[in-house]
C-alpha cells in the first residue's frame, strides 16, 4: 500500500522545521561570538584610553616635581591642574581625567609621604594587554591581574628614584603609604 500526498507532506514538513531549528541555532552562536568580539574590542579601547590618560597623568606629576622649586609632589591631583606654588599659575593637567572603565574622576593614589605618588584606575578586571605597557608603568613585567596593577608613576631620575622620592623608597614604601580612592581633589 502507498503513502498519499498528505503523508509525505507532513514528513517533508518535518525536516525543514529541523533545518529552520538548526540554522536558528547557528544564527544565535554567530551573534553570540560577534557579541564577545565586540565586548573584547570595547575593553581594548577602553584600556588603550587608560594608557593615554594615565602617561598623561605620569607626565604631569613629572613636570609637577621639576617646576617646583623643593621638588616635591603633589597632595592632591587638583594640584596638577593648578600649581599655584608660584608666582604664576602652572598647569601640569588640563583636567582631572575620567577613568575610561569607572567613566568617573576617581583614580586611586599611590601615596610617598603623604604626597601623590603614582596613579592608577579602581576598575575591576584583568587588562588584555599584558605586554608592551609604556615605561610610565616602571617596567611592569610578569602577568597582571587587575587594572589597578597600572599605577602610573612619574619616570625615573638618573639616580633610579622616582622624582619627589626619597632614595631607597621604593614603590612597595610608597604603596603602603596610600592608595585611597579620592575625587580630583585627592583629599
Amino acid at each position: 500500500m502507498r503513502a498519499g500526498p498528505s503523508a509525505a507532506g507532513t514528513r517533508q514538513a518535518g525536516y525543514t522545521y529541523l533545518l529552520v531549528l538548526f540554522i536558528v541555532a547557528g544564527l544565535g552562536l554567530l551573534v553570540a561570538q560577534t557579541g564577545l568580539v565586540w565586548q573584547q574590542a570595547a575593553q581594548r579601547e577602553r584600556e588603550a584610553e587608560l594608557l593615554v590618560i594615565g602617561v598623561e597623568f605620569s607626565r604631569a606629576l613629572a613636570s609637577y616635581v621639576k617646576a617646583g622649586a623643593d621638588h616635591s609632589l603633589p597632595e592632591s591631583l587638583q594640584q596638577l591642574v593648578e600649581d599655584r606654588r608660584g608666582p604664576v599659575l602652572v598647569r601640569h593637567l588640563r583636567r582631572i581625567y575620567r577613568d575610561p572603565f569607572t567613566a568617573q574622576p576617581i583614580w586611586g593614589l599611590e601615596k610617598a609621604g603623604g604626597r601623590i605618588a603614582g596613579v592608577y584606575s579602581l576598575a575591576q578586571g584583568v587588562p588584555i594587554r599584558q605586554h608592551d605597557l609604556p615605561k610610565e608603568l616602571g617596567g611592569l613585567t610578569g602577568e597582571v591581574r587587575s587594572y589597578a596593577e597600572w599605577i602610573f608613576r612619574p619616570i625615573e631620575a638618573d639616580d633610579g628614584t622616582a622624582p619627589g622620592v626619597a632614595p631607597g623608597a621604593g614603590p612597595a614604601a610608597a604603596r603602603a603609604g596610600g592608595g585611597a580612592a579620592v575625587p580630583g581633589s585627592g583629599d
